[in-house]
């Protein structure tokens, strides 16, 4: 019985059968160890810093594009601005290729007419107000506060010199090849900008299903909804903007003409028209401006301005304004203030111009998906 209990002697000494053939050549390598911890303090500061280098390395690569990147944004803006008048030839049987042409050819109508009949008269009346500059300046003299403000800095007779000598817009853009680069830079992006807002008018809804397509099926049709209602808003809020500012322009080109100032009344109301398009101190601006142009020529005239400018921000803020922007954008008072600051801090005019139909799109994505996932909880 014993016998059959034991082992034959060559089992016994024949080595145990390998089943990998590595294994059996002699060079295993013995188990795999447990995979790397993400949690680890070296694993998470390196890929931190892998992602920190990318981020700065992206974030240097926008700045350097960061002109063109504001050519894209500013045509985006115009593009929703106009296509409310897009959608209303549309909504009159005319196509959309159409629509959008023909609502282009009016935009660079419109602005050929002024460059060519109102530029000049602004141009001239220009060169009159900066020939008026040194008398105006000699008359603030006689104020004593002015004079002690003159006599420690000398800032009269710097203005004066600057303004006699003529050469203003060349000082500010480096001589004659500064200024014509300036120019032919500005009409650059001009047309730039104007290739681009027709090409995303033509292919709004292109654009839109295409960005659409990267959202889950099941959530497509409410990102659709909200999309539209921020275009929306968007869209009124450019074009309200442009009305208000057009509504300034001409009260004020009417009221001059009455109180006085007919020989600068175009250039004024154009600037009053162009400053009111800026949020929040636009309007004081120009109207300061105006003002103080007035003051310079006759007191009365000054008085009669003040006391305009005064009744007129009270009916455009509480008539005009509300009216206007009232299927537009719905933006609290601090949040517009902040807005308008962020984007004149990052951007400059163009950023305040911006801030506050991008604040009102951000607000609206906030309270149709954050606010209401938390209200559902």
């Amino acid at each position: 019985m014993t016998e059959g209990l034991e082992r034959p002697a060559d089992e016994e000494s024949s080595p145990p059968a390998e089943d990998d053939e590595g294994s059996a050549d002699g060079d295993d390598l013995g188990e795999p160890g447990p995979p790397l911890d993400h949690r680890a303090p070296f694993y998470v500061g390196f890929v931190g810093g892998l992602g920190a280098l990318a981020a700065i390395w992206l974030g240097l690569h926008v700045q350097a594009v960061g002109s063109t990147l504001m050519l894209v944004v500013v045509a985006l803006f115009l593009a929703a601005g106009l296509n409310p008048a897009v959608e209303f030839f549309e909504r009159h049987g005319m196509r959309r290729s159409y629509a959008v042409l023909t609502v282009i050819l009016a935009f660079v109508l419109a602005l050929t007419l002024f460059v060519v009949a109102i530029a000049p008269v602004i141009a001239d009346q220009v060169a009159a107000l900066s020939k008026n500059v040194p008398q105006w300046l000699d008359e603030l003299q006689h104020n004593r506060d002015i004079q002690r403000l003159d006599e420690q800095y000398d800032v009269i007779n710097k203005v004066k010199d600057y303004v006699a000598k003529g050469d203003l817009v060349g000082r500010l853009f480096g001589g004659a090849v500064g200024v014509g680069l300036a120019v032919l830079g500005a009409l650059l992006n001009a047309f730039i900008i104007i290739v681009l807002t027709l090409y995303f008018l033509s292919s709004l809804d292109k654009v839109k299903a295409a960005l659409l397509s990267l959202a889950p099926a099941s959530r497509r049709e409410r990102v659709s909804k909200i999309s539209d209602r921020v275009l929306h808003g968007v869209g009124g809020y450019v074009s309200g903007a442009f009305i208000v500012a057009v509504c300034a322009g001409l009260s004020s080109l009417v009221f001059l003409f009455i109180a006085g100032l007919g020989q600068y009344a175009v250039a004024l109301a154009f600037v009053v028209a162009l400053l009111d398009v800026i949020p929040m101190i636009g309007a004081t601006i120009g109207a300061v401006i105006v003002s103080a142009i007035a003051f310079a020529t006759d007191w009365k005239i000054g008085v009669a301005c003040v006391i305009f400018y005064v009744v007129y921000q009270q009916i455009e803020n509480y008539v005009i304004y509300p009216r206007v922007m009232s299927k537009s954008v719905d933006v609290p008072g601090a949040v517009t203030v902040i807005a308008a600051l962020i984007g004149a801090a990052l951007f400059g005019v163009v950023g305040a111009l911006m801030a506050i139909p991008t604040a009102a799109a951000i607000l609206m994505i906030v309270r149709e998906v954050w606010i209401r996932r938390q209200d559902e909880r």
